[in-house]
C-alpha cells in the first residue's frame, strides 16, 4: 500500500495571466519503507512539491493522500491543515529552538500532542539513543556540531512515529566530508527503522546513495523516474543524461542511422554510437567521463587528441584533451590512475556508451 499518493498536482503563484506555474500535473507515490528522492535543478518544483505534501503550500488542482487519508482535494476545495497531517519534517536550516535543550527540542511535538511526561521521557530517550545523541540530551543547539544539529532535527521528526518523513535538503548545511558521513548514517537509519521518506536534493550523488527511487523534475514536470541505477545507466532524455552524471559533449554530425546504431563524424573521425530517447530536433552526442578509455596506441571507435593537462583528484587524475585550434576546436575529459606524459592519445568511446539523443 502507498504511504503517500500525489495525483495530477498543479500549483502556481499569482493569479490570472500573471500566474507563474510551478507544478504542472505531477503524479507520484511513496510505498511503505521506501525512500524517494526529488531531484532537479533550482526552480524545477521539487521543494514546492514537498511543501505542498506537508501542507505548507496550497495547490490549485489534484489530490494528495497520506495512507488512506485524503489531505488535499482540489475538486472539493478541501485542504487539511499541516498540523493534522502527522508528517515528520526536517528543514534545510534544521529550525531548532536555540533556547531549548536537545531533549526539549525533540519533546516539543509530543508536548503539543498532550502526551504524558513519562511517555515523553521514554520516547525521546529512545529516539536519541537510536541516533547516537543520548549523551547530548541536556545540551543546547549552539553547543552541538552541524552533524549533531542535523541529527536532532531528524530525531524531532521521528519521535512521534509519523507514517512519512519529509527531508528538505537535509545535508546541504554540512561540509563535504561530513556530508559523506551523514549520507551513510541517514541511509543506515532509514533502512534500520524501515522509514518511508520523501527527500528533496539537487545533488545527484546524494540522491543515488540514499534513495530507492529517484523522481527527476524539470520545469514543474517529472522528466523521468526509476531506480538510481536505471536513471544513471539508461537515461531516456538528454536532460536526464546530463543531470545524472559528468559528461563529455561531442560536436558530432550524424552520417547514418541503422536502428539503434548511429554513424557519426567528429571533426573528420568516423565513430559509431547508440541512439537513445525519442530523437527529434538537433541530435546531441554525449559520453560519461568515466567511460572514456585512454590508449597510447590506435584502438577501435576512438578519436586522437593531444593531452592538455592532468588534474590530481586524490584517487585518480582527471585528464583534459583538446583538439588543435582551428577546425572545430573541442575538448574531452577522461580519468586515469596515473599522471600522463605530454603527447597524443587515442580516446576510445565504447559504442554502447556513446549516446546520441
Amino acid at each position: 500500500m502507498n504511504e503517500l499518493t500525489v495525483n495530477d498536482l498543479h500549483l502556481d503563484y499569482g493569479t490570472g495571466a500573471h500566474a507563474n506555474q510551478i507544478l504542472k500535473g505531477v503524479s507520484m507515490h511513496l510505498q511503505k519503507g521506501e525512500v524517494v528522492a526529488l531531484l532537479g535543478p533550482s526552480g524545477s518544483g521539487k521543494t514546492t512539491l514537498l511543501r505542498a505534501v506537508a501542507g505548507l503550500e496550497s495547490a490549485k488542482q489534484g489530490t494528495i493522500s497520506i495512507g488512506e487519508r485524503n489531505v488535499y482535494d482540489g475538486s472539493k476545495n478541501f485542504e487539511m491543515p499541516a498540523e493534522h497531517r502527522n508528517l515528520g519534517l526536517v528543514f534545510q536550516s534544521y529550525a531548532l529552538w536555540p533556547h531549548k535543550t536537545v531533549f526539549d527540542n525533540v519533546a516539543y511535538g509530543l508536548k503539543l500532542r498532550k502526551m504524558g511526561a513519562a511517555d515523553i521521557k521514554d520516547k525521546v530517550a529512545d529516539v536519541l539513543k537510536n541516533l547516537g545523541l543520548g549523551h547530548l540530551a541536556e545540551r543546547y543547539p549552539h553547543q552541538l556540531s552541524g552533524g549533531q544539529q542535523q541529527r536532532v532535527a531528524i530525531a524531532r521528526a521521528l519521535v512521534y512515529n509519523p507514517p512519512v518523513i519529509l527531508l528538505d535538503e537535509p545535508l546541504s548545511n554540512l561540509d563535504a566530508k561530513l556530508r559523506e558521513e551523514a549520507r551513510a548514517f541517514l541511509r543506515e537509519l532509514i533502512v534500520r527503522l524501515g522509514l518511508s521518506a520523501l527527500m528533496v536534493t539537487h545533488d545527484q550523488a546524494e540522491a543515488m546513495a540514499i534513495s530507492d527511487r529517484i523522481l527527476l523534475l524539470n520545469n514543474g514536470k517529472i522528466e523521468q523516474q526509476g531506480t538510481p541505477q536505471s536513471m544513471y545507466e539508461t537515461p531516456e532524455t538528454l536532460f536526464t543524461a546530463e543531470f545524472m552524471g559528468s559528461n563529455n559533449r561531442l560536436p558530432a554530425k550524424v552520417v547514418q542511422r541503422d536502428g539503434a546504431r548511429v554513424r557519426l563524424d567528429v571533426n573528420g573521425t568516423a565513430l559509431t554510437g547508440t541512439a537513445r530517447g525519442a530523437g527529434g530536433g538537433e541530435p546531441s552526442t554525449i559520453i560519461r567521463v568515466e567511460e572514456v578509455k585512454i590508449s597510447p596506441t590506435p584502438v577501435e571507435n576512438a578519436i586522437e587528441l593531444p593531452l592538455l593537462t592532468c588534474m590530481y583528484l586524490g584517487d585518480r587524475f582527471e585528464c583534459l584533451f583538446k583538439s588543435p585550434a582551428g577546425g572545430g576546436e573541442f575538448g574531452l575529459r577522461a580519468y586515469s590512475k596515473y599522471k600522463l606524459e605530454a603527447g597524443n592519445y587515442w580516446l576510445q568511446l565504447p559504442v554502447d556508451k556513446l549516446w546520441v539523443f
